[in-house]
């Protein structure tokens, strides 16, 4: 009876800001709970049998979450998650309120969160998860973060709460670094065959001597295309990726050498190998979504390394490519770090900071056929253009401007997306 208040009162708060927004009602409603009942946090984060799993890092944290979840859930295991926009504390109210009954209490085995490093880092002061897995540490949110040693910093507390194991990438100098301060933690390590590849995918420079490569009991041992082949703890795994590009693929091994951690004995390679092979991807991660009859696929960026990453696998020669570059870019000066050559055109540039998106673009020898901050007239113009000769018509769009075209065309839950 002590949270019923709090959940009638957040329930109906969620209720009303739905009928204004549909698809939203997440950020109030969970504001709302956190203040009437701050406790029913930490109280429902420590009640699950098989304990907290805080999945955190710079970039990958959704993708690997929903595969960690699916890959759990295969396994018989009943899962406490967040949405992919909801990892900060407000978050996590909010996803109590959707799962709980009406007094704030849920009845599965295992909660496994994805978390801002932040906010991970101020939660884990008074929960302690059982499991921390750390993906990587990129230049992310310069503007918040201010230098990649200070995420560093804030990762390196969040491992060391971790009763059980810690999860780290064994390409990332930062988690090799973070690593040398868990003493009496087990430790296990993810990583590419390919150290070449491995090379490319943004990793923040620590400008301290470098640290020799642990050995890593899933390793990514081919990838080509969306095809990739693991090797988990010497069982073989292949199958075909939600998206394209080695992020994903690093990505999907966090997940699988978390879950052999979580489950041990219980895991099924092929079991994996076949939840893995049927896992769409996360919303707008390479989604491609049907308007009026046309293909449309989903492309999102946030920051310098996963802009290059991304651009750099996008299919050649494509004709039909909006830039939509929102408010959530605080300093559009960093998309002059990137390197667009793996974009043959750009017929719409859009978002709030269009216009340095333009400038950057045509310093690069493009020519939008039309730049404006008008979501709804960009959308609109490029749709009507003719259709692609090569690929399909492809958006490259930041959260802001990727949150706002979803809604905008009605794209309101993460869970339509389909592979």
């Amino acid at each position: 009876m002590r949270y019923l208040p709090a959940i009638l009162l957040g329930r109906l708060s969620r209720f009303a800001v739905r009928l204004i927004r549909p698809g939203g009602g997440s950020a109030l409603p969970g504001l709302i709970v956190s203040k009437v009942a701050p406790g029913i946090l930490n109280r429902t984060l420590r009640s699950f049998p098989k304990g907290l799993v805080v999945v955190t890092g710079s970039a990958g944290k959704s993708t690997t979450t929903k595969m960690l979840v699916a890959l759990v859930r295969a396994h018989g295991f009943t899962v406490f998650t967040n949405p992919t926009t909801a990892n900060i504390k407000q978050g996590f109210y909010s996803s109590i309120l959707e799962q709980s009954n009406l007094f704030g209490a849920l009845n599965q085995k295992i909660a496994i969160l994805e978390m801002d490093e932040g906010h991970a880092a101020e939660l884990v002061d008074e929960v302690k998860p059982s499991l921390v897995a750390i993906l990587n540490v990129v230049e992310d949110q310069l503007d918040r973060f201010i230098d990649p040693a200070l995420v560093r910093h804030k990762l390196e507390k969040v491992a060391k709460s971790a009763t059980q194991t810690v999860v780290l990438n064994a390409d990332d100098q930062n988690l090799l670094i973070i690593a040398e301060s868990l003493e009496a933690k087990v430790i296990r390590w993810f990583g590419m065959r390919d150290q070449v590849a491995a090379s490319k995918l943004g990793y923040a420079p620590t400008y301290l001597p470098s640290l020799g490569r642990p050995n890593a009991t899933t390793t990514i041992m081919t990838l080509a295309g969306k095809s990739v082949d693991m090797a988990v703890h010497g069982k073989h795994i292949a199958f075909e990726l939600p998206s394209r590009g080695a992020h994903f693929a690093v990505d999907a091994a966090a997940a699988l050498e978390s879950a052999s951690q979580i489950l041990g004995k219980a895991f099924d390679a092929k079991l994996a190998e076949a939840t893995l092979a049927q896992l769409p991807p996360v919303f707008a991660r390479g989604e491609v979504v049907q308007i009026n009859g046309i293909d449309v696929e989903f492309i999102l960026v946030q920051n310098p390394a996963s802009t290059q990453l991304n651009l750099d696998n996008l299919p050649g020669k494509l004709d039909r490519v909006m830039f939509a570059i929102g408010r959530d870019v605080h300093d559009p000066a960093w998309l002059w770090t990137v390197d667009p050559e793996k974009l043959s055109t750009v017929d719409v540039v859009t978002g709030y900071n269009f216009a340095e998106a333009e400038l950057w673009l045509r310093h690069h020898g493009f020519e939008p056929e039309l730049a404006t901050g008008d979501l709804a007239k960009a959308f609109e113009y490029w749709m009507a253009l003719p259709e692609p000769e090569h690929g399909m018509r492809t958006v490259v769009f930041s959260a802001d401007a990727m949150r706002r075209i979803r809604r905008m065309l009605g794209f309101t839950s993460p869970e339509e997306v389909v592979r």
